[in-house]
């Protein structure tokens, strides 16, 4: 199943959410839209995750569209014992004290409404309740095992 996946291109994002006084997040590929009325959206995370005890607790998420400028940041965020909220790290505490990313494309705040089993992960549903779509620039893509930039 793997090596078929390896084949899908997938948008990258990045989640957020505050466990308790820290910001946590990661790197997420598998962002998808459920819903627009209510608008819904879904990820999956891993229940051995770094940040999956802060978006097991976490009533409102974060979820950020990165753009192709943004390699590094979804590499930071991907990478497993990395300091991301430091201060190569531009963020903001944006609604219901959700960190909110600097300089992606867009980026929502949602509320969970759902995180459903599913083997060693969990799916979460969240409806978005505030956002902003006015980012600059072209999206980050995942192929490959790689992030990658759009081709004309």
């Amino acid at each position: 199943m793997r090596s078929v996946f390896r084949q899908h291109a997938a948008g990258v994002a990045v989640i957020t959410a505050q466990d308790g006084a820290r910001p946590v997040g990661f790197t997420a590929t598998s962002l998808n839209s459920v819903s627009a009325d209510p608008p819904l959206l879904s990820f999956t995370i891993g229940t051995g995750a770094s940040s999956w005890p802060g978006v097991r607790d976490s009533e409102y998420l974060g979820v950020h569209i990165l753009g192709e400028h943004q390699r590094e940041l979804a590499g930071l965020f991907a990478r497993s014992g990395a300091d991301r909220f430091g201060g190569a790290t531009g963020w903001n505490p944006g609604p219901h004290g959700v960190p909110v990313l600097d300089g992606v494309l867009a980026w929502l705040v949602c509320r969970v409404v759902a995180r459903v089993p599913a083997g060693e992960h969990r799916v979460i549903i969240a409806e978005a309740v505030a956002g902003d779509p006015a980012g600059e620039g072209r999206p980050l893509l995942y192929h490959q095992g790689r992030f990658n930039a759009l081709r004309d």
